[in-house]
């Protein structure tokens, strides 16, 4: 026979204890006592263990009265002669929750719980409890009515002062449980209709059980306990639910994904904790599958691994995609099986009253991608693929299950796992915005700014707003990125030492300027990659003519109708002028100028070297970036290039054109804006392929092809006129067409030159030919 933490005699056990202790008495001499130094020690029986009370000698404190212990843990007493004078008898759970040893000093004192309340309500409304069998071996898979629990709770404790966290021992048909109480809601006796007040998590609150009190139970961590309802509480909540009772979003962590959470909530999780039998009235089945899709560090996998602290579920299985290939044969089947075999047995054995059973899949894309896509000839991947199908919605169906799957390529997984019944509910996680990045620079400078270690000057508010296409991993980054410029000022490193200023580090801060270094350390994946467009306008834009005024100005409209605009998404723009006319510089300047978060280039020198498939690949991705920020600009350099033409054949690569003419026309997603500036030095080339009907507008780029073009040129790069300008009319007339790149390489070549002036007219007549 168990022993409930305590040696001795078990006299009592296994009779019924269905007959309720009177009320505690309320002795005001009792109250005004003071603390009486105890010793702890066992309780005497299971009678007093199974009671939850605390067995006390007669001659150290009344019968059925409360008392606090140490001023904090509250217990209603019973007397026994077993235990001796100056002990106090507590049971095994007793002794945990308290985190007493045998023996330890305490102080018992009488507890009133009105003078405790101040006049607020001391009465239970509703005891949220968590039910575990007490011996794992001993569990039984049959199911027990949470109402008759309820009862048979109420009618062994009522009176008695309960407490959040507490721990007790409850026998209930011959079986003993573990209880912990997880919750609780005062009310006041007189308006027991009134469930306004707030449910309280914390150990300070504090409630007497009556009668009328409703009590919830709910599965613990092990989840072995099979609760069922009885039909009468039509409209009570599941009494397995999924979400914690006590859980709150801003205890997670994650910031920037409140709208991203909610749909999870409401997709995967709302049905699980609503009324089972109105869920079988609407004739609905569970989610079996939530997908994560979006860029590296935006918080797929810290979402996924924060979604176990609110759930009062199984604890999930997390999986690395690659971890279930084998290279044996069946073996990678047989990892997807042993994945979903407990749920399997459980199900089987509990139906619907099974607990919910969490597998989280990492880079799910590198496992179940599209079925003949590997060519390895194996077979393996779409095996795997196919088991996958199999379980989440096969033939044998299981309602206990819940599969989350994270990847950054949602177009590589298998199409048959993201119809409804299998990865239904998807999710895009996309970069946070302006207030996302303020909630996650919060998160992450909280113990900073608890402590006192960030600088006055520092402003979250401005910092997010500089961290355009930051995802949360790179503003972690960052953080740490100004912390080590903040350390690095208190290091003083000498010759074979490293002194450390003790006075630094006491006055260490992280300030504002430590973040403004950082920003230029850290940089966001899907940013402005604006090393490779300043390099396009190195020299900057000589606007020479009003031509060129003229451009800028259109291209600055084109941006503002793609910001701005609700109807307009996508705009395609073709650049098309002579060799070195300034063509790229002119884009790069647009979208250096229109302060999108995400501005990129397409260009021949990033495909060189590739195959016509890693080309294509390289196109594709590009534009899949294009579409993960809300404002985007790409620019594809040199048309013709890319899709490997050559004068000579003609030949091209159809593939790459192909590609190249579906993204020039496609789109972007609903709340996506993309503006694309291609340019080419062969028109007739693109019109012969038929790619002029993928642009919105065509821009002629002109060369310079007057002399006060060429005038304000020499203007604006500092070079003596000396009767420039006039030689060369008189020797080329005015058949001047020359692009303005060439123009700036010949007039930094004549500047060294002995003679510049006649130099550079030798230049310009030569390039005019």
């Amino acid at each position: 026979m168990d022993k409930f933490g305590f040696s001795g005699k078990l006299p009592g056990f296994g009779k019924p204890h269905a007959t309720p202790a009177p009320a505690p008495t309320l002795d005001a001499h009792l109250y005004s006592q003071a603390p009486v130094q105890l010793f702890v020690a066992n309780c005497p029986d299971n009678k007093y263990a199974l009671a939850n009370v605390v067995a006390v000698n007669p001659n150290d404190f009344q019968d059925n009265v409360y008392v606090s212990v140490d001023d904090f843990y509250v217990f209603t007493t019973k007397h026994s002669t077993d235990v001796a004078p100056g002990n106090v008898g507590f049971n095994g759970n007793q002794r945990t929750w308290g985190g007493w040893s045998l023996q330890q000093p305490i102080q018992l004192k009488a507890f009133d719980l009105f003078k405790y309340t101040h006049g607020n309500p001391c009465y239970l409304g509703l005891l949220n409890l968590e039910i575990n069998f007490r011996s794992k071996m001993k569990a039984v898979p049959q199911p027990f009515d949470q109402d008759e629990l309820a009862q048979h709770f109420i009618n062994k404790f009522q009176n008695q002062i309960f407490t959040p966290t507490q721990m007790l021992i409850m026998e209930f048909k011959g079986h003993v449980f573990d209880i912990r109480v997880k919750s609780l809601q005062n009310i006041d006796l007189g308006d027991v209709e009134n469930t306004s007040s707030k449910l309280s998590t914390g150990v300070e609150a504090k409630g007497i059980l009556t009668r009328q009190t409703q009590i919830d139970f709910y599965k613990g961590k092990d989840g072995l306990v099979n609760l069922k309802d009885n039909g009468m509480s039509r409209l009570k909540p599941r009494s397995d639910a999924v979400i914690r009772p006590d859980f709150k979003f801003e205890d997670m962590g994650v910031g920037g994904l409140d709208k991203e959470f909610t749909q999870i909530f409401r997709r995967a999780f709302a049905s699980r904790i609503f009324p089972p039998q109105v869920i079988a009235k609407l004739g609905i089945s569970h989610v079996k599958g939530l997908l994560l899709y979006g860029p590296p560090g935006t918080g797929k996998t810290l979402i996924a691994r924060k979604i176990g602290n609110m759930l009062n579920a199984k604890e999930p299985k997390i999986v690395n995609g690659p971890e279930i290939l084998s290279k044996y044969v069946g073996s990678s089947e047989e990892n997807i099986r042993n994945l979903f075999k407990d749920a399997e047995q459980e199900y089987k054995a509990k139906g619907e009253e099974s607990s919910l059973h969490i597998i989280i899949f990492d880079e799910l894309d590198s496992v179940f991608k599209q079925r003949g896509s590997r060519g390895d000839g194996t077979g393996v991947g779409d095996n795997v693929v196919n088991q996958l199908l199999a379980k989440m919605d096969g033939v044998d169906q299981l309602n206990n299950i819940l599969v989350i799957g994270m990847t950054n390529r949602r177009d590589l997984i298998d199409n048959a796992l993201l119809r409804p019944g299998r990865f239904e509910v998807q999710v895009e996680i996309k970069l946070p915005d302006e207030a996302g990045r303020l909630q996650i620079l919060e998160i992450q400078t909280k113990k900073m700014r608890d402590n006192g270690m960030i600088g006055k000057d520092v402003n979250l508010k401005e910092l997010a707003a500089l961290t355009k296409n930051f995802s949360g991993a790179e503003i972690e980054g960052l953080v740490k990125s100004a912390s080590s410029f903040a350390i690095n000022k208190t290091v003083n490193i000498g010759q074979g030492k490293t002194n450390l200023n003790a006075k630094d580090i006491e006055s260490l801060h992280v300030s504002r300027q430590d973040f403004l270094n950082a920003l230029s350390e850290v940089v966001p994946a899907f940013g402005v990659s604006e090393e490779d467009l300043k390099t396009c306008i190195e020299n900057g834009i000589i606007k020479y003519s009003t031509k060129i005024d003229d451009i800028l100005k259109n291209g600055a409209r084109y941006v503002r109708q793609v910001s701005a605009s609700e109807k307009t998404r996508l705009i395609s723009l073709l650049f098309h002028g002579a060799s070195g006319s300034g063509k790229t510089a002119l884009a790069a300047s647009i979208a250096l100028q229109s302060g999108f978060p995400f501005v990129r280039m397409i260009s021949p020198e990033d495909t060189t070297g590739m195959n016509e498939q890693a080309k294509i690949n390289f196109i594709d991705n590009t534009f899949r970036d294009a579409y993960k920020s809300p404002l985007n600009i790409l620019i594809i350099d040199s048309l013709e290039s890319l899709i490997d033409w050559v004068p000579i054949g003609p030949r091209f690569s159809n593939n790459v054109l192909q590609v190249l003419k579906v993204y020039l026309k496609r789109k972007p997603p609903q709340d996506r804006k993309l503006l694309i500036i291609s340019t080419t030095n062969n028109h007739s080339v693109l019109k012969q392929l038929d790619m002029l009907s993928c642009f919105d507008n065509e821009i002629a780029i002109p060369n310079v092809s007057t002399y006060d073009d060429l005038s304000a040129i020499l203007k604006s790069t500092q070079f003596p006129d000396n009767g420039t300008i006039d030689q060369m009319r008189s020797i080329m007339g005015d058949n001047l067409n020359i692009g303005i790149k060439k123009v700036l390489t010949n007039i930094e070549t004549a500047k060294h030159d002995d003679n510049p002036t006649d130099e550079l007219v030798e230049l310009m007549v030569s390039s005019n030919l």
